[in-house]
């Protein structure tokens, strides 16, 4: 009787586990439909062939949303962000993130910083070591003086990928999206980005009229328009990222607004757990 019933609950296991392995499978098939299906409506069907099978190894491997500003697509290439690379440890139950500061290579006076982050996927891992440099060179003239928290962000981005693998660059690690626009117009540009002195529509108001019309969440578009852009707060980012951000709040508003407000209501919940 001992071994008949032993035999009898293993095979209860083994069919516990093999749901879950199906379950599993159909959220992973989900998620990559969801993806494939929202990289194409974000780049109005402009997605690389090639591009669409890193997605779904990214999907697959990592569990990666796009709904969720895990990935922004540039140039032909996925970047990942690093409330994506924060999102996947808290998944994996990622023990720890050590920080400190490269004091040799470090000078405040010109603000230049460098650190360097390690990773301890569990308690007794060796730790995953990556380095972040920051200086007025190679940050956005919107985020003067946060060249130490850009240089933090870009070291913990580098020592997440490597602790998980993840082979393609996040977007913080970018210098040349980083760096300060060249040119003389370079400053009125960039006065362009929430409105226009020269007569185009403010995109500030062209927001607010969409978020009084579909009955929304001002703080919480606020929170997903800086994760579109890539940006710490909406207002860093550039005019161009701002009117592709309020064309895709416009159609997913008119689409489907219930969708909508649950992608909202995911950044509500994602502030909880950081604070």
């Amino acid at each position: 009787m001992k071994t008949r019933s032993r035999g009898y609950h293993h095979r209860i296991t083994t069919r516990s586990q093999m749901g879950m392995n199906v379950a599993h499978h159909r959220d992973v098939n989900a998620l990559v439909r969801q993806n494939t299906r929202l990289a194409k409506r974000l780049v109005a069907g402009r997605v690389a062939a090639h591009a669409l099978c890193g997605l779904r190894d990214l999907t697959v491997s990592f569990g990666i949303s796009i709904a969720l500003g895990d990935l922004l697509y540039l140039h032909d290439k996925w970047y990942v962000t690093h409330s994506g690379l924060l999102r996947l440890a808290y998944r994996t139950h990622c023990s720890s993130i050590r920080v400190e500061q490269v004091r040799e290579y470090c000078n405040p006076s010109v603000s230049r910083w460098v650190f360097k982050a390690t990773v301890y996927k569990s308690p007794r891992s060796k730790g995953f070591v990556g380095y972040g440099d920051a200086d007025p060179s190679n940050v956005s003239a919107m985020v003067r003086g946060a060249e130490m928290r850009v240089a933090e962000t870009r070291a913990v981005n580098r020592a997440l990928r490597k602790a998980y693998g993840i082979g393609v660059c996040s977007v913080e690690e970018l210098g040349y999206l980083s760096s300060p626009p060249e040119g003389k117009g370079s400053d009125s540009n960039h006065s362009n980005g929430n409105g226009s002195a020269t007569g185009q529509p403010r995109l500030r108001d062209k927001l607010c009229l969409l978020i009084r019309k579909y009955e929304l969440d001002s703080t919480l578009v606020k929170r997903y328009a800086a994760d579109f852009c890539g940006t710490e707060a909406l207002r860093d980012a550039s005019r161009d990222l701002v009117e592709a951000f309020i064309s895709t709040l416009t159609e997913e508003a008119a689409k489907d607004r219930a969708a909508l407000i649950c992608k909202l209501n995911s950044y509500n919940q994602l502030e909880e757990v950081k604070s």
